[in-house]
């Protein structure tokens, strides 16, 4: 149980990530992806990546800037604009659904208006799912400059869309839906300098 603790990436880097080792078996028609940051980095840098070997940007949650935030799925992007701030730790929820391609995303805990995405598409299974590095290559191919720095805590996925009271469950670590991974069950594995600290 991680609750209470966080992700520390003390510098930018080619290697420091964290590996979630969860095994996801079965390909995504939907899924919700929930976390928190804390940093004060301006230049591009990337949260959440899950790569398949045929896709290295099936889902990416990345901030290309400050105030903005991507999302791809399948290598198609979306961009959420939300206020610039420094000093605050973020709390960001994306969700999608391939019958519609309708994306949501929260900001903390406030949803944004919906936009759309590639509909009719599948998340492929078989992923290498990281924190804190961009794959351009299944499980590898980094780039410093994209490397976060900064603290990441309260990491959850679904295989499903969820409410906004969903959203404010993940928030305070009391999920109201079972994950397929989260903060209170995370299964995962330090790589290079990161450091879990309470």
């Amino acid at each position: 149980d991680l609750v209470s603790s966080v992700f520390v990436f003390p510098q930018a880097s080619q290697t420091a990530h964290v590996q979630v080792t969860a095994k996801l078996e079965q390909p995504l028609n939907n899924f919700t992806v929930c976390l928190r940051s804390y940093t004060d980095l301006t230049r591009p840098y990337s949260l959440f990546s899950y790569a398949t070997k045929k896709q290295s940007n099936e889902i990416l949650l990345f901030k290309p800037k400050p105030g903005q935030y991507e999302l791809a799925v399948g290598n198609k992007l979306l961009y959420f604009t939300v206020p610039k701030s420094l000093g605050e730790s973020k709390h960001v929820c994306v969700s999608w659904e391939s019958s519609t391609g309708i994306v949501g995303f929260w900001f903390n805990r406030k949803p944004w208006p919906r936009k759309g995405l590639q509909r009719g598409y599948t998340v492929g299974a078989t992923a290498a799912i990281l924190l804190g590095q961009e794959q351009d290559s299944f499980g590898g191919g980094f780039d410093a400059n994209q490397s976060f720095v900064g603290e990441i805590s309260s990491v959850y996925m679904w295989d499903m869309g969820i409410s906004k009271s969903g959203v404010v469950a993940a928030m305070y670590d009391n999920p109201s839906e079972t994950p397929i991974f989260g903060w209170r069950n995370f299964p995962y594995k330090l790589v290079g300098e990161v450091y879990l600290k309470p």
